[in-house]
């Protein structure tokens, strides 16, 4: 689950990680009273979406009096903003931070992040921080520095002056550093977050150091141990079909593509999509309906994919191991037929009963096509996608 700025910068300070003062509004009026509540002479407003890239987009405007807050705040709120990293579809801005101004006088990039291959948490840094840090970590992978930190004993002072110094922080900047490194660390393991980032970690004018930004992403199967952190959730930054299946224990994303995907298994979904691209075609989601594929589930899921226009065919794989083959193909007829599933339907079966699972599919008299293996299954699924318009389900 992925928190707002703001939100992000509340818990921030909780964990006495310093930032600049700033207040969340959801008016033009609202966020002239922010800066008058404020102070000062220069303001940031922010759109708050749940997206790296806003300032580039035109999410960030930086003002000098209460007429140009008002405008800025009018121009964002209500908005669609469209960035790198939420796709042409962008997101809504329902709200906007308002933030005193601050001399930068040079950009950090700082994160933590879980390094799957070393199992530990890692600080993620680069003294080339900013907006362009994607650009850092593609062409100049060498300015990227790294520490992972031993689960046993914890985030050690000698790290934090490791990260300090190939920041090129001195003096005083290396006791701040160190301090908010320990803080962010200690918030990243009693949050249960997934990403804790702050681009940018500025050194003003008087060499402090301050959070400009933050973003903060929770592991959403510990949210039932912060449920304080579960009322933060924005749903309208969130994909409406992924949300909906959450809702029914089902794990979807959406894609580009359109043959849409159900499989049992994430490990079979990835090995489905990459075998659908390696035949031509282009996945229009990833979609795990998990081990046991009942009807009910089954006919959740055809409902959730048939919500994307895109779709031209769906294939189905499903290992039956837990579940009968036979009563899953049983769940998958009952669920077209009350679906009313307009595109082709590819199915794969294997299993438990698989021999009969197909003989049940042959005699239902829909236009369901098997498959002799997943290859062949994904041959067929792309041959009939392209052969197909994009339909659904009848209304």
């Amino acid at each position: 689950m992925n928190l707002h700025e703001y939100q992000s910068k509340r818990l921030f300070a909780e964990y006495a990680i310093p930032i600049p003062k700033g207040e969340v509004a959801d008016s033009p009026e609202g966020a002239v009273a922010a800066a008058q509540k404020l102070g000062g002479s220069l303001w940031v407003v922010k759109a708050q979406v749940h997206a790296g890239g806003r300032g580039k987009a035109g999410g960030v405007k930086v003002v000098k009096d209460l007429n140009a807050v008002r405008a800025a705040a009018a121009g964002l709120l209500g908005s669609v903003l469209v960035t790198h990293q939420t796709g042409p579809e962008g997101l809504p801005v329902h709200q906007i931070y308002v933030e005193q101004g601050s001399k930068i006088a040079r950009e950090i990039y700082l994160s933590l992040v879980l390094n799957r291959e070393a199992g530990r948490i890692a600080f993620v840094a680069s003294a080339a921080g900013g907006m362009d840090i994607e650009e850092v970590a593609e062409h100049t992978p060498e300015k990227i520095i790294r520490i992972n930190v031993h689960p046993t004993a914890g985030l050690q002072d000698f790290q934090a002056r490791q990260l300090a110094f190939g920041l090129g922080l001195s003096g005083p900047q290396i006791a701040q550093f160190t301090k908010t490194a320990h803080a962010l660390y200690a918030l990243y393991l009693e949050l249960d977050a997934s990403l804790v980032e702050v681009n940018p970690l500025i050194v003003t004018a008087d060499g402090e150091l301050l959070a400009l930004d933050a973003k903060i992403n929770i592991e959403d199967n510990a949210l039932f141990r912060h449920r304080d952190l579960a009322a933060m959730r924005d749903d309208s930054q969130e994909d409406p079909v992924e949300r909906k299946a959450a809702e029914h224990e089902l794990n979807y994303v959406s894609l580009d593509g359109n043959i849409a995907c159900m499989v049992n298994g994430a490990g079979l979904a990835m090995a489905t999509m990459d075998l659908i691209q390696l035949h031509g075609g282009k996945p229009a989601n990833f979609l795990d309906v998990g081990g046991g594929a009942t009807k009910e589930r089954v006919s959740i899921a055809f409902k959730l994919i048939l919500s994307n226009p895109k779709v031209a065919a769906i294939l189905i794989n499903i290992f039956g191991g837990i579940v009968r083959c036979d009563m899953i193909a049983e769940g998958i007829i009952a669920a077209v037929k009350e679906v009313g599933v307009k595109v082709p339907v590819i199915v794969r079966l294997e299993g438990t009963n698989a021999p009969l699972a197909r003989e049940i599919l042959a005699k239902s008299g829909l236009a369901i096509t098997s498959g002799n293996d997943l290859t062949d299954a994904a041959v067929k699924a792309v041959k009939l996608a392209g052969t197909h318009s994009p339909g659904g389900a009848r209304s």
